[in-house]
Formats: structure tokens, sequence, C-alpha cells
């Protein structure tokens, strides 16, 4: 009963905080995958607090860390969850979809001519007008400036080497560059889940 009432009313959970301006949107839980991964590095696996409770409470996930501040319903007072794992494992695909985005993340938001990180748009190393395809291995990042300098020629042509050659990367790959973009605010209970792999410090 208790589990219906929470699953129902998991919205109407009001913060035992007496602090009216701290907003519960700032408990969002990080999420991993039944091995105790992060779903996603980039960008990071993370649910909305109410959504969390309701897994936890139909049984999807198991609560591995909880934020100090409570949530309360008329029947039950709860630790706003943290770190989430799933209960069943989620098998990634191998790879990702072939999106602006992640040819960014790719490509480290750099232009693979100059490696600036200003101004980034994209470019057919083959240009289409010689038959360049619209592929991940004719597809890279580039600012502005060098796309413009660069125009319908090929890299040769316009003296302008490519940092390093486009690939089609595998999900695992893209996960790896994300590590290098952490969010702006990382909650001090989910360090140990992101970076379990980084070699410790002496």
């Amino acid at each position: 009963m208790f589990q219906a009432e929470l699953i129902e009313n998991a919205a109407r959970f009001r913060s035992t905080e007496q602090d009216p301006t701290r907003n519960l949107s700032s408990c969002p839980a990080l999420v991993l995958n039944a091995d105790y991964t992060p779903l996603s590095y980039y960008p990071l696996s993370l649910w909305p607090w109410q959504t969390a409770i309701k897994a936890v409470f139909l049984d999807r996930v198991d609560i591995v860390e909880s934020y100090e501040r409570e949530v309360h319903s008329p029947s039950l007072d709860m630790k706003i969850p943290s770190v989430i794992a799933l209960r069943q494992y989620v098998k990634q695909s191998a790879f990702p979809a072939f999106t602006r985005f992640n040819v960014f993340l790719r490509d480290r938001f750099e232009c693979q001519y100059c490696g600036s990180a200003n101004n980034l748009t994209f470019d057919h190393v083959m240009p289409r007008r010689l038959g360049g395809k619209t592929t991940w291995e004719n597809i890279i990042t580039a600012c502005a400036p060098c796309n413009m300098k660069k125009g319908g020629r090929t890299p040769k042509q316009a003296h302008m080497p490519v940092r390093m050659n486009p690939i089609r990367p595998t999900s695992w790959q893209l996960q790896q560059h994300g590590k290098m973009f952490p969010p702006n605010y990382l909650h001090e209970t989910w360090r140990d889940w992101l970076y379990w792999d980084v070699e410790l410090e002496p």
C-alpha cells in the first residue's frame, strides 16, 4: 500500500527543508548500470528525483548513495537517492548514432585543422562536389574560419592537414572522450562512481 501511494504521489513529495529557495530539481540521481558503471558520461546519466524514487519502489533500481535532504508523504519519510544502480543490465549499442554532437565529441570539441574550440561547425574532408559523402569517415569538426578557408578543396589542395583521420567511433570510445568533459556540477557522492577507473595519485 505504501508503495502504491509513493509511486502515484511521487510528484507531491515535499522537502522537509524549511528553506523554499532550495529547489529539489538540484537533487538528480546518478544512474549506474547493473555493473555499477554510469550509463553515460556525456551527457551524464541523471534522473530527476521523482523518477529515481518511482524506480526504487518499482524494484527497478537499488539505492547506492543518498543526499542528506529528505522528502515525505503522509505515510513515509525518505532520503533522496543521489546514486542508483539498475537491477537489470542495459546492453549498450556498439556504435553511437551519427549526429553533429557525437562528431564533436569524437573530435573532442576541437577544430581538426587548427585546434580551436570556438565557432565549431563540421566539414566534409572530401568535398561533396568531388563526391564526398556525409559519413563518419568524411566528416570532421572544423571552426568556421578554417571551414571558409578550406572551401570546396581537399585538405591537400588547401594545405590544411587534418589533425586526426575521421573514423566511425565505438560507443566505448565516445564514453572515454566524455570523461574529459565533466559537467559543471558533480555531487560528492557521485565521484567514486564516475572516476573508478582513473589511476590514483600517490
